[in-house]
């Protein structure tokens, strides 16, 4: 049914008695709206609504729009204007629909969504009106109202049925992480919320400004009885839109609201995730109506409410809750020192004095949110160094999976289960051809300890050759092969079956940038060691290096390298083993796997750290070969390796790094990363080197370009100031003047130059 100008203006006359000199049709939502001048100049907006699926609840909001005049005649709300029957609606069934039309008061002003700044006074003036709208409303009755409508924030859990309409990863990903708070944070506690019959849609285009203030809230079409709360979290959604300063315009609505209608510290320890669930509502709304429809207001919101989710994350919840309580009048939020300096003591007194602890300032995490990292004093970090939540601090796939599983079933490999072999299948598949069979554990460590007796059984040889400064765990076999630990402080030395190899470092090594034949030289060696070895009749069990080094200095190993390596190995009857622990995962950008740079196949590969995401998972694969051999009758059994729960999560993370494109992520960023890092290299002398793949970049600090005189302690205060910057790195290399940047891979470009900023700032300012 088309409704034309002329046909709304034969309903007003009818019905109304109104003659009209002039009609405009206007935009809306849903109903068919038209701006209305009758002969004496006064305007009114008429709405008209085909075939209504519930046409009782256009008289709802008749029906509470005449309830706010008559307790406040001059309560800011249109006014509903009664048709020669005495009716607010006005219905026509016509042969083959049905016309539900009203006509309102026309208010002045322009619309909040309109103006390019809005003044602090336009919220302090919209908490008052809603406040005194939400009071109004304790006593209003409408069964219409008690309605399931999409737009109720206590269903906003339904729209992850639309996800998949967001089609860039990094913000689906956003939202989804946003809804799955929703479902941990508001969840538990709705049921303690006040609810009432509310407006429910106080966005930037159903309120209206005039000279500072705001002269009216328009549009009940999504009014429900819901919680209280979500009333005054939609506002502030809206009243943020646009500032720089978010939380601002928040606090000047909450502030007049909670003076009129008093708001509970429940209700504003929910607000964060609410105003959160509103933006997701939004933009999932929004992509879905891309493919649905052309109509411009359907999306008229949808840049800000990206833009207010991007900087929504960035800020802590407890921060916000703290914002939140302090306008209202109510206890802080935040730790304290007293605080802090008991559970130091009460650590202190429980927990092994050899176990460190980061920052001399401590910080204590709380949350985690993809890339940030939240504390208890309402800072927020990015986390540039947390290798381990490779795609993410609680990524939602990933921490659903876990939820799901755990919630069904959690035991050993003993009895058959789907995920076991799923997940081996999936990790087969990444890697070379030959490597076929998987054994499961629960740390690098383990894996490492288990990829060391696996190839002295096979090669039946003790001796293991590895890299200086090399760390590959902290089990005793690890520790026996990691020379940063047993050369270290505390260190019980080098064992007699354990041979120290080059570290292959192009900066300050034996070989360095220049020489195209530095990568076969520091294999040489290599073969050095088995030439000396073999002289006094003693094999090797296994070569084992970190495919990128870590704790050796973030640093890739030259070109060739690994190639003469295996070869010098093999043929001496050893087996090569990767360590993938930190480095695998697509992390490297260029490939999937650190060995791949190499052009090598290894017959162990050690994978750990990222593989779970930060839940305890960790993997050994080899070749069949290697495999029968070490089923010589000996049970091999791990309790908690392979149990149905770390299946699912190893499944998920790689689903994520699969469909959310996270390697080629990791090569964007890192090299935006790298070559920024480069660039402040010729601008400030302390930065002696950069380097790395991808996600995993060291930055070497030194005192003197030419003597290589290491930059400590300067690296140890830039570290600090960058925390108190809002970002965590830390340092590595034996020489403990390696800036460590690992950050997870949902680390962006926007982070990056962030970063790069601040660091920028730091080196100026030392």
């Amino acid at each position: 049914m088309i409704l034309s100008e002329q046909y709304i203006q034969e309903l007003l006359h009818k019905y109304y008695a109104m003659d009209i000199s002039s009609i405009e049709k206007i935009q809306g939502y849903e109903d068919h709206n038209f701006l209305v001048k009758d002969i004496s100049g006064k305007r009114f907006i008429a709405k008209a609504s085909i075939d209504v699926s519930d046409p009782s609840f256009l008289d709802a909001q008749l029906r509470a729009m005449e309830h706010l005049v008559r307790k406040h005649d001059k309560i800011n709300i249109p006014e509903v204007i009664f048709n020669l029957a005495g009716n607010g609606l006005t219905v026509q069934y016509l042969e083959e629909t049905t016309l539900c039309f009203r006509v309102l008061s026309f208010l002045e002003g322009t619309f909040v969504g309109d103006l390019d700044t809005v003044p602090l006074s336009v919220f302090e003036s919209l908490g008052t009106l809603l406040a005194t709208m939400d009071a109004s409303l304790e006593d209003f009755f409408h069964p219409a109202a008690y309605r399931f409508n999409e737009w109720d924030l206590s269903q906003v859990l339904n729209c992850k049925a639309h996800l998949h309409y967001i089609k860039d990863h990094e913000k689906r990903t956003m939202v989804d992480y946003f809804l799955l708070q929703y479902e941990m944070e508001v969840l538990p506690v709705r049921h303690q919320l006040r609810k009432a019959i509310i407006h429910n849609d106080a966005n930037d285009y159903n309120v209206l400004v005039k000279n500072g203030t705001v002269t009216g809230i328009i549009d009940f079409g999504d009014m429900v009885e819901s919680e209280l709360i979500n009333n005054v979290a939609i506002a502030c959604t809206y009243a943020m839109f646009k500032s720089e300063k978010p939380l601002d315009n928040a606090v000047a609505l909450l502030k007049n609201y909670h003076r009129i209608y008093p708001l509970t510290e429940t209700e504003l320890s929910l607000l964060y995730y609410l105003v959160a669930a509103r933006l997701c509502k939004s933009v999932i709304t929004s992509a879905r109506q891309r493919s649905e429809s052309d109509n411009s207001h359907h999306f008229v919101s949808e840049m800000d409410a990206w833009k207010l989710l991007y900087q929504w994350i960035k800020i802590n919840p407890l921060h916000a809750n703290e914002v939140f309580n302090k306008c209202c009048g109510y206890a802080s939020v935040l730790g304290n020192e007293t605080d802090d300096l008991a559970l130091t003591k009460e650590r202190k007194q429980l927990i092994g004095a050899n176990l460190s602890i980061s920052y001399q300032k401590n910080l204590k995490i709380i949350k985690g949110a993809l890339q940030y990292l939240y504390d208890d004093k309402g800072n927020t970090y990015i986390d540039c160094v947390n290798n381990v939540s490779h795609v993410g601090h609680c990524h939602p796939v990933v921490v659903r999976a876990m939820q799901k599983q755990l919630a069904k079933l959690n035991t050993n490999t003993r009895y058959l289960h789907d995920s076991l072999v799923h997940y081996a299948e999936m990790i087969t598949s990444s890697l070379p051809p030959k490597l076929k069979v998987c054994y499961f554990c629960n740390s690098g460590s383990e894996a490492n300890d288990l990829a060391i007796r696996i190839s002295r059984h096979f090669t039946k040889q003790k001796d293991i050759i590895v890299l200086d400064h090399a760390y590959h765990g902290t089990s005793t076999v690890a520790i026996e092969m990691s020379p940063y630990k047993f050369d270290g402080p505390g260190g019980a030395g080098q064992q007699p079956y354990i041979h120290k190899g080059m570290n292959p470092d192009l900066y300050r090594g034996n070989y360095r940038y220049g020489d195209d034949q530095a990568g076969e030289k520091y294999a040489a060696d290599i073969a050095d060691t088995i030439k000396r070895l073999s002289d006094k009749g003693t094999g090797i069990a296994a070569f084992i290096c970190e495919t990128l080094l870590g704790v050796g200095g973030q640093i890739p190993l030259p070109e060739g390298y690994l190639k003469a390596v295996y070869a010098h190995v093999r043929a001496a009857g050893g087996l090569c083993i990767a360590d993938e622990v930190q480095v695998g995962f697509g992390r490297v950008g260029e490939r999937f796997w650190g060995f791949e740079l190499q052009d090598v196949e290894p017959d162990i590969v050690v994978l750990g750290k990222p593989i779970g995401n930060g839940h305890p998972l960790a993997a050994v694969v080899l070749t069949e070969e290697v495999a029968a051999a070490f089923n010589n009758g000996m049970e091999y059994f791990n309790t908690y390796g392979g149990n149905p729960v770390s299946m699912e999560t190893g499944m998920a993370v790689m689903e994520v790094i699969e469909q959310e494109n996270l390697q080629k992520r990791a090569k964007e960023t890192g090299d935006y990363l790298i070559e920024g890092l480069k660039k402040l290299m010729e601008k400030h002398e302390i930065i002696g080197d950069v380097r790395g793949k991808g996600l995993f970049v060291g930055a070497e600090l030194v005192r003197d370009r030419k003597t290589l005189e290491p930059a400590v302690p300067e690296i140890d205060k830039i570290v600090e100031q960058m925390k108190n910057r809002g970002f965590l790195i830390s340092t590595d290399g034996p020489l403990h003047n390696v800036l460590k940047i690992k950050p997870p891979m949902l680390f962006n470009i926007e982070n990056a130059i962030s970063f790069l900023k601040n660091l920028d700032e730091v080196l100026t300012n030392l």
